[in-house]
């Protein structure tokens, strides 16, 4: 039989799944690694540690195959926005810094100040935020230019385990559109920000399309993923768009929602949009299919944070949702704004921190518990108002990832937005979209709308109409409390950095 390999590079582990041409999930492994966090707002990872990942994981699924079944492809997705920089003979001078990461704050409020941010933006699709590579490369040169300055070459996280394997330095277009220094509409690397930066062309890999297909990796790593050195890689694409992709929602008006260690809500368009507010990233998957939406730090951290560091860490979560379960939807008017560390949509502010607000003596922990669990969600509806601005109304949400295990956070989810959630029956929608951009890649199929045949619908929440009235009054107070809040959240920050 024939068989495929997709690889999720992830932010706190790396999943690789073995599927069958048809979408069927035959074995699946994953390898978790350390984000190496600090309270001046570092977030890096180990080159090392998610290289030995992607080694140990694509072996623990090939050992599946048998001797005369097929492996046609492996193809990746991979976190967004992270940054590597090597010296003149590629030895690494940083680790990989990430996505989470916002050192870069300070430099990235100054460019939003100086009004050439929003114009950059326009350009590129990429919300002036830390997280970008474009903020990282400012940092660096004003921060660390002992590195700025040795540095001959840059890449990120993907591209540094396909230089690895096969020794050429490339960016898939998926990728590089979350960049920050990226033109959307030349597809070309942005003139004004390189410059801004002070990186040359020279100095970036390669533009690839998503389909592009490498072969004849260094032997040593073939054996040890056990798997054959002519084996075809296929580059993918990045972790945003093909959820959206994994998860069937790639039609117009059908939005995805992930919740993973952050969040996301998405829709694809026929050309990238985007937003004279700058409040919604737009990256491509591919040239035809376009992701507008907006990421959100808080999402599955935030709950590891409510059972450490509010409940001790006694409680599983599955105890910390039937606490919340049995409080009234609205917390009895208590909100909690999940901006622990920083935040991406709707705000774009890395000073951003949490609170809780309107405490009175009747709350207790169970109160707190589902104001947590409802602050997320209030927070991913202030992310899709202004989506709907820049795409139109929302038809359909297709949910995804681990907070849809639990029925109390996803029938939230459906009660705030007003609508049917529907959770397909994959939960491999990363690996299963990499698969079928391989597929596409090696010719199997004509449109990525094969997907339709491959996801099915594992559960659908029906809107508690009993629990509008509540949502509806505490919505606008949410969304007005979080844009008071903004005006001292950068007192807050440094106040807690000098601290």
């Amino acid at each position: 039989m024939d068989y495929l390999i997709g690889v999720d590079l992830g932010t706190t582990a790396t999943k690789a799944v073995l599927f069958k041409t048809d979408g069927t999930i035959v074995a699946s492994s994953s390898q978790g690694y350390e984000l190496y966090r600090d309270s001046n707002g570092m977030a890096e990872e180990e080159l090392e540690d998610i290289f030995e990942a992607v080694l140990i994981t694509i072996r623990e699924v090939s050992i599946h195959l048998n001797e005369n079944d097929k492996l046609l492809a492996v193809s990746f997705s991979t976190q967004m926005h992270s940054l590597i920089a090597f010296d003149e003979k590629w030895q690494a001078l940083t680790r990989v810094i990430t996505w989470a990461d916002t050192r870069a704050v300070t430099y990235t409020e100054q460019l939003k100040a100086s009004g050439k941010g929003l114009e950059i933006y326009k350009r590129t699709g990429t919300p002036i935020h830390p997280m970008a590579p474009l903020s990282k490369f400012l940092w660096l040169r004003q921060e660390r230019a002992d590195i700025y300055n040795r540095a001959e070459h840059y890449l990120e996280l993907k591209g540094y385990i396909f230089w690895r394997l096969f020794g050429v330095t490339k960016i898939e277009l998926s990728t590089a559109t979350g960049t920050g220094i990226f033109n959307i509409f030349d597809l070309d690397w942005d003139t004004e920000a390189l410059e801004l930066t002070g990186v040359n062309r020279e100095q970036l890999p390669e533009v690839v399309e998503p389909y592009e297909i490498e072969q004849g990796m260094r032997h040593e790593f073939a054996v040890k993923m056990g798997i054959d050195v002519d084996t075809k890689f296929v580059w993918g694409a990045a972790d945003g768009p093909l959820s959206n992709l994994g998860v069937n929602a790639i039609q117009s008006g059908v939005a995805a929602i992930t919740i993973g260690t952050s969040g996301a809500i998405r829709v694809v368009t026929d050309k990238p949009r985007t937003d004279s507010k700058a409040r919604t990233f737009t990256y491509a998957l591919d040239k035809e299919h376009w992701v507008v939406g907006g990421p959100v730090n808080s999402g599955g951290d935030v709950f590891r944070w409510l059972r450490d560091a509010v409940l001790d860490g006694k409680l599983t979560f599955d105890e910390i949702t039937e606490l919340a379960a049995g409080i009234a939807p609205g917390s009895d008017g208590l909100l909690f704004h999940p901006y622990l560390g920083g935040e991406r949509a709707p705000l774009w502010d890395a000073n951003a921190r949490g609170s809780f607000f309107g405490l009175n003596y009747t709350h207790n922990r169970n109160h707190m518990a589902r104001s947590v669990l409802e602050g997320v969600m209030f927070n991913l509806y202030m992310v899709a108002l202004s989506l709907i601005e820049v795409t139109g109304d929302l038809t359909q949400i297709q949910a995804t990832g681990g907070f849809t295990s639990s029925e109390l956070w996803t029938q939230i989810l459906a009660d705030i937005f007003e609508q049917p959630i529907n959770v397909p029956e994959s939960r491999e929608a990363g690996c299963l979209a990499a698969v079928i951009m391989a597929e596409k890649a090696l010719g199997l199929v004509d449109s990525l709308n094969v997907i339709e045949q491959m996801v099915g619908s594992n559960q659908t929440y029906q809107p508690n109409e009993d629990n509008f009235d509540t949502y509806r009054a505490l919505s606008p107070i949410y969304i007005r409390l979080s844009r008071l809040l903004q005006r001292e959240y950068e007192s807050i920050a440094e106040f807690q950095r000098e601290e």
